[in-house]
């Protein structure tokens, strides 16, 4: 299946469990928001942030969604390399897995784009 198919996916499932736990989905989704939008940091330093911790906890979902942002944010491919050999450099050879599923996260939806 390819990023964007595992985007589209994961996102339909979290609409659906949004309808089951409607009140803890939206708590969430405020923190998520209240913690973008507020601080010195841009939105785009924090969804490093982000995906630095999704490549060493090993969340391909999370990592899909903060590549999807991160690109919508304005990074580039190499900001991209670098904050994932940072990731790489905290995660050891598991960060190296989930580091190559962020780069080809990122190769495909930007062809896509292009």
């Amino acid at each position: 299946m390819s990023y964007k198919g595992k985007i589209d996916d994961m996102r339909g499932e979290l609409r659906v469990m949004s309808k089951l736990i409607p009140d803890a989905m939206q708590g969430f989704g405020v923190l998520s928001k209240a913690v973008k939008e507020n601080g010195p940091l841009d939105v785009k330093a924090k969804e490093f942030v982000a995906l630095g911790m999704a490549v060493v906890l090993r969340c391909e979902p999370c990592i899909n969604f903060h590549v999807e942002a991160l690109m919508k944010a304005g990074a580039t491919r190499e900001e991209l390399g670098d904050v994932l050999a940072m990731a790489i450099q905290m995660g050891g050879g598991p960060g190296v897995m989930y580091a190559g599923h962020a780069l080809a996260c990122w190769d495909e939806l930007a062809a896509a784009q292009a």
